[in-house]
């Protein structure tokens, strides 16, 4: 593989996984703007992102299977045209009922971007190469925050809201076209790989009995939320507390997203002397300690606007260092299910973002507890689990060596 074709392939593969974090993070700042234009709350808007986290959990579900069936480009040219269509679809509701349903159609065809993506990294690339691409991707995911917010707030604030979504499915059909001339098939059509739903939920188990791919799918799936309780809340935070003006909030999360890119390319360097394993376990230490620090910072009334966001930047270095090496160790024991085990392992992080940014509007209470809250119980959760996670396996290895000590004695 030449360098050229290297870089359009992780342009491609990052801009794919792109879609759905540009699809949240575009809009947040017309919250109370279409609010107001649809007569209802900020917090009755923030169930169209629920929805849509919903939509990428269900969506992801139903790709894998079909990626695996199919090979990779005819999911993903239904999907992202599906994506298309919903997206002027929410340009044009009238109700913020009708955005909260369009919403969920939208991420149903917008997520087969993140299982692709990552099912093509499997399939293109070897496995101690992986974690360094995912890395990549993450970064061109995390170029996204610094865009998105801040051409959403000037479109709100110098055009009108609805033309988010406008904007939104000509970046698709732009994408699309790229994967049609550029992007290499992957994995064949596999016609041993069953649709019928006894033969798709023994895949899934199959995916799901395997150690290392549950260990580090919960742990990872659950710290990687933390972004989706900050995104689920910021914008009220920023506005409404601080009133922050739309253009003001799109450079913050502009600014947050820096926390993002600087550590995913300080992951690569560390990669070329740590493992995975070693990296993901300090970066959940290091992000419940300052988790913890946030909740007690806000309970007490310490930060202001810049300190409050310098502590958010602090939180988010880590988000950087989670993601790409717990996708990498979800997906290393698999060969012939990867897109089953790519879609489970993304349902489950969409899945615990939309419960989270539920819980962040549920909770909901004028002030930037129910936001850090969350994001410090993602971190600690994770660790919990990942800590939990090895411990059985070591206990189930030394019991199985005993056992095969015994049989022999016998």
């Amino acid at each position: 593989m030449s360098r050229k074709q290297y870089f359009f392939i992780i342009l491609i593969l990052g801009s794919l996984a792109t879609v759905s974090p540009f699809s949240i993070d575009m809009y947040l700042p017309g919250f109370p703007r279409i609010a107001a234009d649809l007569k209802t709350t900020i917090d009755k808007v923030q169930l169209s992102l629920t929805s849509y986290l919903i939509g990428i959990c269900l969506g992801q579900v139903i790709y894998g299977p079909l990626l695996d069936r199919f090979g990779r480009k005819k999911p993903l040219y239904a999907g992202l045209i599906l994506y298309v269509i919903a997206s002027f679809g929410c340009a044009m509701t009238s109700s913020v009922d009708a955005l909260i349903t369009m919403r969920f159609f939208q991420a149903m065809g917008g997520c087969v971007g993140l299982v692709a993506s990552q099912a093509l990294v499997s399939d293109l690339f070897a496995a101690d190469k992986r974690a360094e691409v995912f890395s990549l991707i993450t970064l061109v995911i995390a170029v996204s925050p610094m865009i998105a917010p801040t051409v959403g707030g000037y479109v709100t604030a110098s055009i009108a809201w609805q033309w988010i979504f406008i904007i939104l499915a000509g970046i698709v059909s732009l994408i699309l076209a790229a994967i049609y001339f550029f992007l290499p098939t992957g994995r064949d059509a596999d016609n041993s790989v069953s649709l019928r739903p006894k033969a798709v939920l023994n895949g899934y188990a199959t995916v799901i009995t395997q150690p290392q791919f549950l260990i580090y799918t919960l742990a990872g799936g659950l710290a990687t939320a933390a972004p989706f309780a900050y995104i689920a809340g910021s914008s009220d935070v920023f506005m409404n507390i601080y009133k922050v003006s739309e253009q003001q909030y799109g450079w913050i999360f502009a600014f947050l997203a820096v926390a993002m890119i600087g550590s995913t390319q300080l992951n690569h360097v560390l990669l070329k002397k740590y493992t995975s394993e070693q990296i993901i376990k300090v970066t959940l230490v290091y992000q419940s300690i300052v988790g913890f620090v946030l909740i007690l910072g806000v309970y007490n009334n310490w930060f202001g606007l810049f300190s409050l966001i310098g502590m958010m930047f602090v939180f988010l270095t880590g988000q950087g260092l989670t993601g790409p090496n717990a996708s990498a160790l979800s997906l290393a024991p698999f060969k012939k299910h990867t897109g089953s085990a790519s879609a489970l392992m993304g349902s489950w992080r969409m899945g615990a973002g939309a419960i989270i940014s539920a819980i962040v509007s549920l909770l909901h209470n004028n002030t930037a507890m129910p936001m850090v809250g969350m994001m410090a119980f993602c971190s600690i959760g994770g660790l919990v689990i990942l800590h939990a996670g090895n411990a059985v396996v070591r206990h189930q290895g030394s019991r199985g060596e005993v056992e095969e000590e015994i049989s022999v004695l016998l």
